[in-house]
């Protein structure tokens, strides 16, 4: 990074920006960073066999000693989950309020990394000191309770992130949103708001979560003589809290299904945001126990993930819940971009089973539509307007409001991740880029898995390997054994012994010429195998199967 480049505060988007999920923003003046959310994301279509995906932190890494402060703005896996695989690198203290700390904690220990990670419990209103920084925390509204907006104070000037919000004047748990506080700190002067595009696109307002509560209400009823299976996000909490209370006004005992949603349930309920009456809650194994309308199922699964409680009950495959046609589902989410495909499966899957299946009307948003930005920029009229969380399209939504607005191009700014905007009362520009983007999460392997590994794995997904393998006489070159082929997802050898015949000739013929030339470096060797085999099967069945030639010396 270029030092001279001093004068005014930088933020550094490391994620979130041109996707959804792994949100993760540095800010930095002088010798102090602070960050804002660390969060991941799910692995795309094209990344085979990854877990999660998780922000590239160099950039914090080779400036550890200026890292003063990790601030959380809520509990959702797109803000908190990346904690654990940041924090057996870092040292830094992490600040939250108090049901997203205790989200963070259940992380922590799962990592046993809860006794060596600094953290600390924050106030709507407190501020917090970090470096040049001091950071207030703000109320706000999301599909999760105690989320917050911060003000960061700085040397250069004020800039709030919004995190993720909505404006709901009727929440289903605490106080609405603290537009007052925003509109103080706006009469003040803001250098710069950073807010949620998610819903930029989205006319009007987004609906309050108790609105969700009166559907649940009315399909309890309409749907009294059924089991009832509701699928929706483990973190919603608030959704949660709506499905108990019509179970309870209907006289049904609830089953929660899925580890996430347990566990969330579980933190939830223990610091006081979920009232669950006593005896509502039973374990699955004893649904047997009770006639099927007089239960309800809260399950995960409402993006059709494959490993999902909901998921396995549609393909028969979970161990505790069969699905019956007299069975009633709820989906009460929308797809995530890109998921539409595993939940159309899921809920085919389900009407198959002669299940009835209701996706419609039981979900709203959790994040602003275009009146609610609107409002916020117009209580806050910063100087510089900086989109956020999401893909270029919602960004460049956010972007149009501003203009309707009036505020000048040159003072809207859509960043790219790895960016460094330079920002001060003068101007605002781009003046560097750091390293940054997703580390890709395989088990256990962090970051072992790049670029190379997916083009291999993604050849072999489509066209298959053939192993050649040959045994040869150290130092000499000369063959003992083979060449033999063996083949995986490329061809059903019971149907191709023909082809497979003549690929063997092919090799034979190559090793002869190997032989006769006196080759006997196995690399040379090896090449090619590659290339006379390659070039046969290309020939023959127009596909490049991955080749591995593996020699044995005797």
């Amino acid at each position: 990074m270029n030092e001279e480049l001093n004068n005014g505060l930088r933020i550094i988007p490391l994620g979130g920006l041109e996707a959804i999920g792994m949100n993760i923003t540095a800010f930095m003046y002088e010798d102090s960073i602070i960050v804002i959310d660390c969060g991941l994301s799910f692995p795309e279509d094209d990344m085979l066999g990854v877990d999660l995906v998780i922000p590239d932190i160099t950039f914090l890494k080779e400036n550890e000693d200026k890292v003063k402060a990790f601030f959380i703005t809520h509990g959702h896996e797109d803000h908190i989950g990346a904690i654990p695989y940041v924090m057996k690198e870092l040292d830094v203290p992490i600040y939250a309020t108090k049901l997203t700390m205790g989200l963070i904690e259940r992380k922590l220990e799962e990592h046993q990394l809860l006794d060596s990670v600094r953290r600390k419990v924050v106030s709507y209103g407190q501020h917090i000191n970090a470096g040049c920084f001091r950071v207030e925390f703000i109320k706000t509204n999301h599909s999760i309770q105690d989320a917050a907006a911060f003000a960061i104070y700085s040397p250069a000037g004020t800039v709030i992130h919004t995190g993720d919000f909505k404006v709901d004047f009727t929440p289903v748990y605490g106080d609405a949103i603290d537009l007052a506080r925003l509109g103080e700190i706006g009469k003040k002067g803001v250098l710069a708001l950073m807010v949620d595009s998610t819903n930029a696109e989205r006319p009007g307002f987004t609906a309050s979560e108790k609105t969700v509560g009166k559907v649940f209400d009315s399909l309890f009823q309409e749907h009294i003589n059924s089991r009832i299976i509701i699928a929706t996000f483990a973190s919603n909490v608030d959704r949660v809290q709506q499905i108990i209370n019509s179970a309870n006004k209907y006289g049904r005992k609830v089953v929660v299904e899925g580890r996430s949603m347990v566990n969330i349930i579980d933190t939830a309920s223990k610091l006081g945001y979920l009232d669950i009456p006593d005896d509502t809650l039973i374990d699955t194994e004893e649904l047997r126990n009770y006639p099927a309308e007089q239960t309800v199922l809260i399950t995960t699964g409402s993006q059709g993930e494959s490993m999902a409680a909901l998921s396995r009950m549609a393909n028969g495959t979970h161990r505790k819940v069969k699905i019956k046609p007299s069975d009633t589902i709820i989906f009460s989410s929308h797809p995530i971009p890109g998921n539409e495909k595993a939940v159309s499966r899921v809920i085919n899957d389900l009407i198959k089973l002669g299940a009835n299946v209701i996706f419609q009307d039981v979900h709203v948003s959790g994040h602003a539509c275009q009146e609610e930005i609107k409002l916020i920029y117009s209580l806050v009229h910063p100087k510089y307007c900086i989109p956020v969380h999401g893909e270029y399209k919602h960004l460049y939504a956010q972007a149009q409001i501003c203009r309707e607005l009036g505020y000048e191009s040159e003072n809207i700014l859509i960043l790219h991740t790895g960016d460094v905007l330079e920002i001060s009362e003068e101007k605002a520009e781009v003046v560097d880029h750091v390293q940054a983007g997703p580390v890709m999460v395989d088990g256990l392997g962090v970051g072992d898995v790049g670029a190379v590994v997916l083009r291999d794995r993604q050849i072999l997904s489509e066209e298959g390997v053939i192993i050649v393998v040959l045994s040869m006489v150290g130092g000499t070159g000369q063959i003992v054994s083979g060449p033999d082929i063996v083949s995986r997802g490329f061809v059903y050898v019971r149907d191709s012994g023909e082809l497979l015949d003549d690929a063997k000739e092919v090799l034979e013929l190559t090793v002869e010429k190997l032989q006769d030339k006196g080759v006997t470096d196995w690399n040379k060797i090896k090449s090619e195998i590659r290339d006379s085999l390659g070039e046969f099967v290309w020939k023959e069945t127009k596909r490049r199967p991955m080749i591995l030639p593996i020699i044995q010396e005797v």
